[in-house]
């Protein structure tokens, strides 16, 4: 049983090594900084507060063994007055001479900011021994941030961002970084990105305010623009189903694409309802739908399960479960006949 829970101090081992598996980024790898990220997210799910200064981390922890299996995270706002969120607005510019008779589409890019940004989702990471399970531990734990904010809408903004990764040369760096960013600012990718974590003044004032031409920008640095990796296509792919769209946006140190979405809009929350818990099972007239399930009113710590579910009218009951060593659903969610629960379907 795969018990969907919000970050506790004593997961910073787990996160820990899950900041060190090779060729992710999603996380830091310094311990402190994590376990103040933990400590940030315990006072975000208790106390709410500021939206531009909650954070809310998530863990998939497997009840049978006790193991981490995955974390995500969602912030209550990316982009604000003294930290705005930065971005590359891609376009084109037509140009036609009738003197020669000859026109050219230019690629372009021009750097945009948001003082009032949207909500955000990301540090998605699952242990690779974990991310080919019957259990699709990585849909468990991306789905839950959905349902959480279907619980607390007063927690975030009317808009969510994902910001994806793009694919990075053989040297493992980015070659939109390479091309621009360096010559701008003289410091290597990672240099910059940590600095952005403090402060972000020096895109204001060393990055061109005008268009970037990509026609001057090599093949490769041209390709990125607005491209994921391999590995992060399923990510696009389920984004895109649930109602996230490209919106011609780009990161302006890599060039990954943004992804947007409105909350009332995204087909999970849209279709998240309150029900009344039953522990009859599933009558004649149920039908049955995969989602997640979590109490509804106050609870000592966010929990949720990824069930079956077999819903009559407006009351709800779990399909086939049977008891772990840690106990039922109904135990573990504290939950009793005629409670409210929130669910949520996947799609």
């Amino acid at each position: 049983m795969i018990l969907l829970r919000e970050a506790r101090e004593s997961d910073l081992d787990s996160l820990l090594r899950f900041a060190q598996i090779p060729g992710m980024f999603n996380l830091p790898g310094d311990r402190d900084t994590l376990r103040d990220r933990i400590r940030k997210s315990r006072a975000s799910f208790r106390d709410g507060g500021a939206l531009d200064s909650t954070k809310y981390t998530f863990i998939a922890e497997d009840l049978k063994s006790g193991k981490i299996l995955a974390t995500s995270m969602i912030a209550g706002q990316h982009g604000t007055a003294e930290s705005p969120h930065f971005f590359f607005q891609v376009g084109n510019e037509k140009r036609f001479s009738e003197t020669i008779n000859t026109g050219f589409i230019h690629g372009t890019l021009t750097l945009g900011y948001d003082t009032e940004g949207p909500s955000e989702i990301g540090a998605l990471v699952v242990d690779p021994e974990s991310r080919n399970l019957d259990a699709r531990i990585g849909r468990q734990i991306s789905f839950v941030r959905f349902l959480y904010v279907a619980g607390h809408k007063n927690r975030f903004r009317p808009r969510i961002i994902a910001e994806l990764l793009p694919p990075l040369n053989k040297r493992g760096l980015s070659p939109l970084w390479e091309a621009v960013g360096r010559r701008f600012t003289s410091m290597d990718y990672w240099e910059a990105d940590e600095l952005c974590t403090k402060n972000k003044d020096f895109i204001f004032d060393l990055f061109p305010s005008g268009k970037i031409y990509t026609t001057f920008l090599p093949a490769e640095a041209r390709n990125a623009i607005g491209k994921v990796g391999k590995d992060t296509e399923p990510v696009v792919h389920m984004l895109k189903k649930i109602g996230f769209e490209y919106k011609n946006q780009v990161d302006p140190f890599d060039g990954g694409p943004h992804l947007w979405g409105e909350v009332e809009k995204l087909v999970p929350i849209r279709k998240s309802r309150i029900l009344k818990w039953s522990d009859r099972g599933a009558g004649k007239e149920a039908h049955l739908e995969a989602g997640l399930l979590t109490k509804v009113g106050d609870a000592s710590e966010f929990r949720a399960f990824s069930v079956e579910a077999a819903i009559d009218g407006d009351s709800i009951s779990v399909k086939n479960h049977s008891p772990g060593e840690a106990g039922t659903i109904e135990e573990l969610l504290a939950v009793a006949p005629g409670d409210s629960v929130l669910f949520m379907p996947y799609y």
